[in-house]
């Protein structure tokens, strides 16, 4: 009996207790108040899964990317090359003058202005002051102890040193002074060979008005390259009407240059020895009679295979002028 008892007093529980949850289901519900959260920064919401499926847009196929056949560009270069690049390249280096073609080769002694023999390979160029060689060269000044030669196109100066001190012409020196020594050409001493004999060859007696020749004539115990020289005469009286160059230079290199009283020669060969040979040859014509005229060597140079060589002196041709 007890125990039925309890079993009824649960079932009304359980009654009780489903008419309460079906009466608190049926009223309205109240939102209970929450506490306040503090704000936290907007946080952009994930797109819609429909967005969210989309794929972004693509360029089409159809625009090229670039140049199939262009060429590679250069790999870099490391950082000391490409310094090395940047810097400034060297400034070039500043020009010279080509080496000096000439020399001195002698003298020549007149009343003008002074003016020295200059050699350059086979061939004698009587100069001046002022005068313009070939190879852009200018001879700039003329004294004792040699000649300045100015390189044209640089402006460059080079000088050129006599073997020996010239001759040139200077103030007039005192009647009781000595006379300047002549230096000895260089090359040659005393008792290694005998001077060179030099003569003239020629008419002593000539007519006014008829042309004449007179050779120069040398002989040596040594070999003669070449032979520039100067000679001397009186315009008033004789003409000269050729210069040619003797049998001893018939194969080598002649020129001349005639001024009023002066003529001016150089000439080379091949290095023979002379014996009496005919070095030179002038025709003159006698302009005036009843004169006696001279030619004289005012300057000569003979030219051997160790330097110049000595040659004794030789006095003026003389000839009587008839009408």
């Amino acid at each position: 009996m007890g125990q039925k008892k309890k079993l009824l007093g649960w079932a009304l529980a359980a009654a009780a207790a489903v008419a309460a949850g079906l009466f608190l289901s049926d009223s309205p519900s109240r939102p209970e108040p929450q506490a306040q959260a503090p704000e936290r920064p907007a946080r952009s919401e994930p797109q819609s899964t429909a967005q969210g499926l989309g794929l972004p847009s693509r360029d089409g196929l159809s625009r090229p990317r670039g140049d199939l056949f262009a060429t590679p560009p250069p790999p870099a270069r490391p950082k000391a090359e490409r310094s090395k690049a940047v810097a400034e390249p060297a400034p070039p280096p500043q020009p010279v003058a080509p080496p000096m073609p000439y020399r001195v080769a002698g003298q020549v002694v007149h009343n003008g202005p002074p003016r020295v023999v200059l050699a350059r390979d086979d061939r004698v160029f009587f100069v001046a002051e002022g005068d313009l060689l070939e190879g852009g060269y200018r001879v700039e000044s003329i004294r004792p102890e040699g000649v300045t030669l100015v390189y044209m196109p640089l402006d460059q100066r080079q000088h050129l040193a006599a073997a020996s001190a010239l001759q040139i012409p200077g103030g007039a020196r005192s009647p009781s002074a000595p006379a300047p020594e002549v230096a000895q050409p260089k090359g040659v001493r005393g008792g290694d060979a005998r001077p060179a004999q030099v003569r003239w060859e020629g008419p002593t007696h000539v007519q006014a008005g008829s042309e004449f020749e007179v050779s120069l004539k040398i002989t040596s115990d040594q070999a003669v390259r070449s032979s520039p020289l100067q000679l001397s005469y009186d315009a008033k009286v004789l003409e000269p009407v050729a210069v040619r160059a003797g049998e001893f230079y018939a194969e080598g290199s002649f020129t001349y240059r005639v001024n009023p009283g002066s003529i001016f020669v150089g000439a080379s060969g091949k290095g023979g020895v002379p014996a009496d040979a005919e070095f030179l040859v002038v025709t003159f014509k006698p302009i005036r009679s009843g004169a006696t005229t001279e030619l004289k060597l005012a300057s000569l140079v003979l030219q051997g295979a160790r330097g110049a060589l000595v040659h004794e002196p030789l006095a003026a041709f003389r000839t009587s002028i008839s009408q």
